[in-house]
């Protein structure tokens, strides 16, 4: 059986190779070198040189970051060195530590509560005639405001006042019954139940003379209710009725309020935990100051006097109102107006005082920049009671000079210039050191 050969022809643009040639005279397969896969030495070869260039490249640009962020950090700390005198002197204003007084003040919300303060209705049920007052106006004691038609009130004292007449009359005439009998009796010329009847008529007479005299008084007092007049003297408020408007008896509208002005008291609300200092100078007697403040807390409106405290603390709040008691001369405090009170428990005498604003605080610490040849020195200090711009310290002695502006360029140790004209506060908060 003849063996089977397999031929592969070359292409007919590339001519076959002698060993193309002699392989496929052996019989054995040949593949064309060119008609293959090339090989893979060329990717890996461009790898190795691209990885360590893309290395190159990244940690030069992470070189430059880092040496940009290097130069900006050293350009802030030197515009903060600048700015807090690396440039030189610092120029400041200054004060002095005083020694002085300082009250103690408990700060309370309070609300403007007149004394008096009278809704008048009517007595009677009639027609009004005339408004006296003027809305708005102060009115005095007794001055008249309202008259309502009083001539049906005026004609029943009439009618009452002539039953008393009559009745007066006829009590007169029993009591000359009364003496005849009496001497008829010593005659023995009547018996005597007749003497003693008439001795309870007259008694009886009596009793209609009273009853009626109460009728003509209380007449009288119904024509009084007719003539409304101020029963305190204080501000009527704006008009509520007008000529002709019926009016009922204890009607539950108003014809007219009045509010007392002057005094005029504030209640306000006090911790029942300062009750105690608040009473230990209110039992010997002693009056204590308590001053009305604006909403802002800015302008003070009046200073009076605490009047009384309330007998109870409410347990809802766990405080105790108090009221204090005002002159008003100038009518500036307004009824249920609302205000800010100050009272003033005690004085603190002879301790050193310095402006609120030259104080700074590093955290829980505060400390002032204490002025000493020409150099700025942080010493810490306690503070304590602050009022008007004022702050009882320890820690300074009176006379002491302290910085009061530029704290944000001085720190400790910086040279200082005392600026002779008042600088603009730099800042109010405060620095560390």
């Amino acid at each position: 059986m003849p063996e089977d050969r397999m031929e592969t022809k070359p292409p007919a643009s590339s001519p076959a190779s002698p060993a193309a040639s002699s392989a496929a005279s052996s019989g054995t397969l040949y593949t064309d070198p060119q008609h293959q896969l090339p090989a893979s030495d060329a990717p890996k070869s461009k790898s190795r040189w691209q990885r360590p260039f893309v290395w190159v490249v990244l940690l030069l640009t992470f070189g430059l970051i880092f040496w940009l962020v290097l130069r900006q950090h050293s350009d802030t700390q030197s515009a903060a060195l600048s700015r807090r005198g690396g440039g030189g002197p610092v120029t400041i204003t200054t004060a002095t530590a005083q020694k002085g007084n300082i009250g103690v003040y408990l700060d309370a919300i309070g609300t403007v509560t007149p004394v008096y303060t009278d809704s008048i209705t009517s007595q009677v049920t009639g027609m009004v005639s005339q408004v006296h007052y003027q809305e708005g106006r102060l009115v005095r004691k007794g001055q008249p405001l309202i008259e309502i038609d009083a001539r049906p009130f005026e004609a029943q004292l009439m009618q009452a006042e002539g039953t008393l007449e009559r009745d007066t009359h006829v009590l007169e005439q029993a009591q000359m019954d009364l003496e005849r009998y009496r001497e008829a009796w010593a005659r023995n010329g009547i018996p005597k139940q007749t003497l003693d009847d008439q001795e309870k008529i007259v008694l009886q007479d009596q009793g209609t003379v009273k009853n009626d005299q109460g009728t003509v008084q209380y007449d009288k007092v119904q024509v009084g209710f007719c003539h409304i007049t101020a029963p305190i003297t204080g501000r009527v408020g704006l008009r509520l009725v007008d000529p002709g408007n019926v009016v009922q008896a204890n009607g539950t509208n108003p014809l007219a309020v009045i509010t007392q002005l002057q005094p005029i008291t504030v209640i306000f609300t006090v911790a029942e935990d300062n009750l105690g200092q608040v009473q230990a100078q209110t039992r010997h007697g002693k009056k204590l100051v308590v001053e009305a403040f604006d909403r802002t807390q800015q302008t003070k409106i009046a200073t009076g006097k605490l009047l009384t405290s309330d007998n109870q603390i409410d347990t809802t709040t766990g405080t105790v109102k108090m009221r204090a008691l005002f002159d008003n001369k100038d009518d500036s405090l307004f009824p249920n107006q609302f205000v800010n009170t100050r009272l003033r428990v005690k004085t603190l005498e002879g301790v050193t005082l310095i402006p609120t604003s030259a104080i700074q605080h590093n955290g829980q610490t505060a400390f002032v920049y204490l002025i000493q040849n020409d150099t700025a020195q942080i010493r810490n200090i306690k503070t304590g009671v602050t009022d008007g711009g004022l702050t009882a310290v320890t820690g300074i002695n009176p006379g002491d000079v302290v910085a009061n502006s530029s704290f944000d360029k001085l720190q400790n140790d910086s040279k200082i210039v005392v600026s002779k004209q008042p600088l603009p506060a730099a800042s109010s908060e405060s620095q560390a050191p």
